[in-house]
């Protein structure tokens, strides 16, 4: 085509250079929140000691955010598979315009932990649906088309030595189970709409705990299956903010979530620094 217009991102190839913006990428970022994505792309600023300071390259929309930090970018992609599935489509096209090579993606987000103390970083191996499928089904002309969701082993070893390194949180590598839904669709007792009991919802846990689930978010299959499509290697990794086995609303205080939040961000800085020879 002439033009590529990436309209959610506000840029495009005809009135942007992409190369020369993006060429040198090799590290994606990305989370639900825009406030948490820019506290990271400012995160990054000071690890990687630069000079000034990010600014959000999609100001010019307000769907997502974008900060690029180095050879390191941090976007927002809102919250379920539909907002993070836009996202990566422009997000692809847009790294294959800017010509970068041997990139590496990461999800960073907040998780339900199943069977896991608040705080620990799950690390994921296999992305899978309600069903503990390792698949992620896309309706596309009527017709369903499934495609994999297993993710890159080599990252994800990488990513637990770095957590052997740097000794300051629990991290384990486990399935993540993706939901379309906060409520009902992970189990929660407490929405506005409630269809089942309580020892039907531990009943279902358990069998996601027997399966290799240890956490659940809505974002993880279709980040895992558009990545694994294109040939992008990628990696999951969430911070569980509660035990689902124990309770359904999250209640630790906010500078406990604070910290939490933080704890992904520290595990991919590292995983980013060592890759550029910053540390040993």
């Amino acid at each position: 085509m002439e033009e590529d217009i990436l309209y959610h991102f506000s840029l495009s190839t005809k009135t942007h250079n992409l190369p020369e913006m993006f060429g040198d990428t090799k590290f994606v970022c990305v989370g639900g929140s825009a406030n948490r994505m820019k506290a990271f792309a400012q995160f990054m600023h000071r690890e990687l000691n630069l000079p000034g300071f990010p600014e959000d390259i999609c100001e010019g929309t307000d769907r997502y955010c974008m900060y690029k930090v180095g050879p390191v970018l941090s976007i927002s992609h809102g919250m379920g598979v539909p907002s993070i599935s836009i996202m990566l489509h422009e997000l692809i096209k847009l790294l294959y315009h800017a010509q970068c090579c041997d990139v590496v993606l990461f999800r960073l987000g907040t998780s339900g932990g199943v069977g896991l103390a608040p705080g620990t970083v799950v690390v994921t191996d296999k992305a899978v649906d309600y069903a503990f499928r390792p698949q992620f089904e896309q309706v596309v002309l009527g017709k369903v088309v499934s495609r994999s969701t297993v993710l890159d082993v080599g990252v994800v070893n990488e990513l637990l030595k770095c957590s052997d390194e740097l000794q300051s949180f629990p991290t384990v590598i486990g399935n993540t189970m993706c939901t379309d839904d906060f409520y009902e669709g992970q189990g929660r007792l407490d929405g506005a709409l409630c269809s089942f009991s309580h020892e039907e919802k531990l009943e279902y846990l358990r069998k996601a705990y027997e399966a290799g689930v240890r956490n659940i978010e809505m974002e993880s299959t279709v980040f895992a299956a558009m990545c694994r499509a294109c040939g992008v290697k990628a990696a999951v990794v969430c911070v569980a903010l509660l035990n689902r086995f124990e309770g359904d609303q999250v209640t630790s205080s906010h500078d406990v979530l604070v910290e939490y939040q933080q704890r992904p961000q520290v595990l991919v800085s590292h995983f980013i620094k060592k890759r550029l020879g910053l540390i040993p």
